[in-house]
């Protein structure tokens, strides 16, 4: 059964890319976005029993704060959660205190700047939208706190059916993985890129975005031994932008499974109890 699935997914995902990829090429037609499907990842949060790899998690708020984060906020994330990450509570202040915060206002009514405490949001690198949009060629860097669940690609028919089974659940971070990996300079005759943008055949919202590739190799520094390549930040730092989407899903997870663990106990002595009332009773 599972490799019947899988093969009518295949074919499903391959039908679909096709008919985006002749949609793009025909000039007289709408164009359709994203231009390449994403990539299916393998996530270690992924399928009912998936569970957040604190490993990962660690190395991607890395790449947040060294790569991504002079430009985009995490503005509903606060410093004390990231003790699910593994982190300790004087590790916790130590790097809440390396952000400034804007608090207030003091007795004589004014705002005033402080160092960052455990109960702290991560501060936004800009003071307002309009702020973001002028230091970026009009368009303002969108807050990745919810990104992984906000954005994603539909996989259409028949594939969504399929998701059902295979219980995927991953669109938003394929999305993000595929879209932070997939920046290239080879640019189709048939695509058009606006000045000072950057071809992504994997943006959703069109065949370029404002944004330069964020990642290249050796940007960002491990300590434990992970490859210092593009691939792996991007992996780590959708995980972790998965987990800041939903720092709850083993909970979650643990729970519906524990559910259904009833359910079917309990279906069972309905069916029991069922049988013991309706025993005596002549036909």
């Amino acid at each position: 059964m599972k490799l019947i699935l899988k093969g009518f997914l295949a074919l499903s995902l391959s039908i679909a890319a096709a008919g985006m990829a002749s949609a793009a090429e025909d000039g007289e037609g709408t164009p359709h976005y994203p231009i390449e499907r994403p990539h299916a990842a393998d996530w270690s949060f992924a399928g009912p029993f998936g569970t957040y790899d604190r490993g990962q998690l660690q190395r991607g708020l890395k790449v947040y704060r060294e790569s991504c984060a002079a430009c985009h906020g995490l503005s509903f994330v606060a410093f004390r959660t990231l003790e699910d990450l593994g982190y300790s509570e004087a590790q916790i202040k130590t790097l809440a205190a390396e952000y400034t915060v804007t608090d207030g206002p003091d007795s004589a009514g004014d705002m005033f700047e402080r160092a960052g405490i455990p109960s702290d949001y991560f501060p936004s690198p800009f003071a307002n939208e309009e702020q973001a949009a002028a230091s970026n060629n009009g368009a303002a860097p969108p807050d990745l706190s919810l990104i992984a669940k906000a954005r994603g690609v539909e996989r259409g028919f028949p594939t969504f059916i399929f998701d059902i089974f295979t219980q995927y659940a991953e669109s938003g971070p394929d999305y993000i993985y595929s879209l932070l990996t997939g920046y290239t300079d080879e640019i189709p005759d048939h695509v058009s890129v606006p000045e000072g943008a950057y071809y992504n055949p994997y943006f959703v919202a069109g065949p370029a975005l404002a944004m330069p590739a964020p990642l290249s190799d050796g940007l960002v520094t491990y300590d434990d031994g992970s490859p210092e390549t593009v691939d792996q930040y991007a992996k780590d730092v959708t995980a972790f932008l998965m987990w800041a989407a939903e720092p709850h899903m083993e909970a979650r997870k643990k729970t519906g499974f524990v559910v259904l663990i009833f359910l079917v106990l309990f279906a069972g002595l309905t069916y029991l109890t069922k049988r013991k009332v309706w025993a005596g009773t002549a036909h």
